[in-house]
């Protein structure tokens, strides 16, 4: 069987190391899908959920608050400052977040404020999408 090694990576630990048949992502300019034998890539990563089928045929899902992704022929890196298992994601969490954000977004003072802002709440509205299908998937 032919498998392309992941890892996934967040700033406090290793969230996924393994073998895969298949991993789709948010990219940049659109959803990435990498197979085995890809083309050498580096890009950035938009927030949301990346898709690793496995080798064995099940899949694991992964949130990412964006980052950097690197693929080469037979290994792919990802990069994230903030990274969460699937089965990890708190609905409770996310939607208190998304709250917090849309309330900074009203009360933005600042250019900067008002960046971080919308930032902040990108980040909890692809939160929210990659909880839903995950659940979607069990």
């Amino acid at each position: 069987m032919n498998t392309i090694h992941v890892d996934v990576v967040s700033a406090e630990e290793s969230i996924f190391s393994g073998e895969a048949r298949f991993v789709a992502l948010p990219g940049e300019s659109g959803e990435l899908g990498i197979y085995p034998r890809h083309t050498p890539l580096i890009t950035r990563i938009r927030a949301g959920s990346v898709r690793i089928e496995k080798a064995d045929g099940s899949e694991e899902f992964v949130f990412v608050a964006g980052g950097i992704l690197e693929v080469q022929p037979d290994h792919v890196t990802v990069l994230s400052d903030t990274a969460i298992r699937g089965k990890d994601l708190d609905d409770e969490k996310a939607n208190a977040a998304k709250a917090a954000a849309e309330e900074a977004l009203k009360n933005a003072k600042s250019d900067l404020d008002l960046a971080k802002a919308q930032s902040e709440l990108a980040v909890m509205a692809a939160q929210i999408a990659a909880l839903r299908k995950y659940r979607q998937k069990k």
